[in-house]
């Protein structure tokens, strides 16, 4: 690897970890509380006060409405696949399946931090402060709560769509996919599913450790390169 290849993983690596610690060696997480919280009522207030609030909270987050995020990652996909040639339509399908191999490799980094942390709708409720729960208000089946929220999975996934992007196809693709992750991480927020930081310093943090040993290594290169080799290119001229 190139010297600047090291130097950028170092970076990525202690902004991961200099995040993570920021959130968890302050007591009460220090001044990351404050913002969760705040962040938090400013939602669960607007859902008290405005019915057309909530009832945007609660349809955004259906569970089926997740598929609302895979179908526009599956567009930008589909954007740059269609302007490939029969050998880049084929490096494609192989970063799609490193990308599956990527997430693997996320859920075991999450897995070894093990940390407990309830949703702010079941934590504020453990101490007496009036929630408003967007399925109690409105009888659906939606997710506004979690016993394990830290960090936030659905963030994770659209983190590491983002970042493939990013390393394969430059800054426009990066942009694209990095708005759909704003726009979809809001919902669980503005439900009480997930407090700011589970996405903010939960997500980015594992993604910027893991992640970065991943793209910016020759890993993801290789692991592409050895699906090519098994993957026939006339399947994709045929096609093209």
């Amino acid at each position: 690897m190139h010297k600047n290849t090291i130097i950028k993983i170092v970076l990525c690596n202690l902004a991961g970890i200099l995040l993570f610690l920021s959130w968890y060696l302050p007591a009460n997480h220090g001044f990351w509380f404050t913002i969760d919280k705040n962040i938090f009522f400013f939602f669960n207030k607007l859902i008290g006060e405005s019915d057309s609030f909530l009832y945007f909270v609660a349809f955004t987050n259906f569970r089926a409405f997740d598929s609302v995020a895979f179908i526009f990652m599956l567009l930008i996909y589909l954007y740059y696949f269609s302007r490939q040639d029969a050998a880049g339509k084929r490096k494609m399908c192989c970063m799609g399946i490193a990308m599956i191999c990527s997430v693997i490799l996320v859920k075991l980094a999450d897995g070894c931090l093990n940390i407990n942390r309830p949703s702010p709708t079941l934590y504020f409720e453990s101490l007496n402060e009036p929630v408003n729960f967007v399925s109690k208000m409105t009888g659906w089946h939606v997710k506004d709560l979690s016993s394990i929220s830290f960090p936030g999975d659905h963030g994770m996934m659209l983190l590491i769509f983002a970042s493939f992007m990013a390393r394969y196809f430059g800054r426009n693709a990066f942009l694209s996919s990095f708005s759909v992750f704003l726009v979809f991480s809001l919902p669980r927020m503005m439900s009480g599913a997930h407090w700011f930081t589970d996405i903010a310093v939960g997500s980015l943090s594992i993604i910027l450790v893991v992640m970065s040993w991943i793209l910016l290594t020759p890993l993801s290169d290789r692991i592409i390169q050895w699906l090519e080799a098994k993957l026939p290119l006339s399947f994709f001229e045929k096609r093209s």
